[in-house]
């Protein structure tokens, strides 16, 4: 039903507008090209898009990142539409391949041209005032159902005394949840070069390319075959917030109270906008909705528990040796039964534990060719006077320094279960395993000696700066992040360095984090090894064991 909406944006603008206090309501003409910045605040979001919209023709055109993704509406294909989504694809298998997604209309649902400007049903001229150097009439709408109350404006110039369309200039969303207390929603467009004149021929799909179905659960397909349908519609509840039902079933979700669903609510809406515009971008990798989509910003950082201190380490120099040691192209200690399933740390800043246990269990591993899984719920509860906090966070030498002093560590199995919470230390020294003699530094920033490191002495800890919304929703493919830092202080976060390779030309590192195997690609993440991207290489450490 939203779609077919949707698509009489123009037929509502197009008709005899009625004249709104002595105004008549804009009118953008039933043909049109223009350019637009969609800007996303809560979600971290500033996306270009550049659409064509032809209602005689009964087709459109949007495309996202500078053609980058490419969206085609099509009402006169098939018995009821077509839509048709052109977008790179990145897997384990294949980097950037452009494909194309096909959605068919159904009689219920046909598909329509969708506008890229709002339907103007229900907007009242409010005043005029300027934007941006133009004197604009200002439209505004305003709509509330439950506690959500939403505030639509739009602010347009059009010749006076003639026939012209109006031109569109800026559109912008409020919306304040009354419950919460705060704003829930906004979102901002900004217009330009419309014109009404379009080209025919922008309407043909490129060719060489089959169009298969679209990936994930039938409600998300609309989300991605039309992304802005959801911003310039004036309802309260998209398509987005739909899905939101379908991730509460999916990861069985329960809530204390209404005032925490709305927020979770909340946070879905814009972690989901989130990761479907970072996958417009044509990134290296792709991202997904996972586990994590209904976390607040200050949760997902609550997962990151590596405190960063400056004390001195009695960590051994990397020997010199070993950096000129030749390495293969690539390496994987899952392949050789190195590796411990993926674990999750659950919402407490344990990652170092992870960290510390999973080189451990490597180094245990190359010394007796037996996996045993190690407690991290024991250095979460016995490390505190080393200077770990237990859930509010640690470094992995501190734990190696306590196994040092009392000869090893327990396994998971004789510990007792991981419990996601600080909890009582206890231990039977008989049946410690790991017995340490040292742990050593990689020289920090060395990419070939961390290489070196892994090949020769197995899975290395290291810490990595994973404060980005991208990592939270990291999918597959090469991860790269331009706003990651490396330097020793903006590291915030411990995982496992299990291997390394190339995909495509790119040099990466396989990591393991501790967010479960609903993370990322089934737990594990290919960091990019460029630039020493996100400091996997600033500080790393493996152990030697007695």
């Amino acid at each position: 039903m939203w779609l077919l909406l949707a698509g009489v944006v123009l037929l509502v603008c197009a008709a005899d507008a009625t004249p709104v206090g002595g105004r008549p309501v804009p009118d953008f003409g039933k043909m049109y090209h223009v350019k637009g910045l969609l800007s996303l605040p809560y979600a971290e979001i500033k996306e270009p898009f550049e659409a064509w919209y032809d209602l005689k023709g009964n087709r459109s055109r949007i495309d996202y990142y500078h053609g980058t993704v490419c969206t085609f509406f099509i009402g006169n294909d098939l018995d009821y539409g077509a839509t048709y989504k052109i977008t790179p694809v990145t897997t384990e298998t294949e980097f950037n391949t452009m494909k194309c997604f096909q959605l068919n209309g159904t009689k219920k649902d046909p598909i329509l041209p969708q506008s890229a400007l709002p339907d103007l049903q229900g907007f009242e001229f409010e005043k005029m005032e300027y934007y941006a150097g133009n004197l604009c009439e200002v439209w505004k709408n305003v709509t509330q159902v439950g506690h959500k109350k939403n505030t639509y404006r739009l602010w347009v110039t059009r010749p006076e005394g003639n026939d012209s369309p109006a031109t569109p200039h800026h559109y912008e969303m409020m919306g304040f949840n009354t419950l919460l207390g705060s704003h829930y929603d906004k979102y901002l467009i900004d217009y330009s070069d419309f014109s009404p004149q379009i080209d025919s021929d922008i309407f043909k799909l490129p060719g060489g390319l089959t169009c298969g179905d679209f990936p994930g659960p039938g409600l998300e397909h609309h989300l991605l075959a039309n992304p802005i349908q959801d911003l310039v519609h004036t309802s309260p509840v998209g398509h987005a917030h739909r899905l939101f039902g379908h991730f509460k079933e999916k990861y069985e979700r329960q809530y204390e109270n209404e005032k925490e669903h709305e927020e979770r609510e909340h946070n879905f809406v814009h972690n989901i906008r989130y990761v479907h515009s970072m996958n417009r971008a044509g990134l290296s990798f792709s991202l997904s909705v996972n586990h994590l989509a209904d976390r607040s910003q200050e949760e997902l950082a609550m997962m990151r528990g590596l405190k960063r201190t400056h004390v001195h380490r009695k960590a051994q120099p990397f020997p010199s040796e070993v950096r000129s040691i030749a390495t293969p192209d690539s390496i994987d200690w899952r392949l050789y039964g190195a590796v411990t399933p993926v674990k999750d740390q659950a919402v407490c800043g344990s990652c170092w534990s992870f960290a510390s246990t999973g080189t451990l269990e490597g180094a245990l591993f190359l010394k007796t060719g037996q996996l045993t899984s190690l407690s991290q719920q024991m250095l979460v509860d016995c490390t505190w006077g080393f200077g770990n906090n237990g859930c509010d966070g640690g470094e992995e030498w501190r734990a190696f320094e306590w196994i040092m002093k009392h000869g090893g560590i327990s396994t998971a199995e004789s510990y007792g279960g991981y419990m996601g919470m600080n909890g009582l230390c206890h231990y039977n020294k008989s049946s410690m395993v790991a017995k340490l003699s040292g742990y050593t530094n990689v020289t920090s920033g060395d990419t070939v000696a961390l290489k070196a490191a892994i090949f020769k002495f197995g899975p290395a800890a290291v810490s990595i700066d994973a404060a980005h919304r991208s990592f939270a929703f990291y999918s597959n493919g090469v991860y790269y992040e331009p706003a990651c830092k490396n330097g020793t202080d903006d590291l915030d976060h411990a995982v496992l360095a299990v291997g390394y390779g190339i995909m495509d030309n790119e040099p990466y590192w396989l990591v393991k984090n501790s967010w479960s195997t609903y993370w990322g690609n089934d737990g594990y993440i290919l960091m990019s090894m460029k630039d020493n991207n996100c400091g996997v290489a600033t500080d790393a450490t493996y152990v030697t064991l007695a």
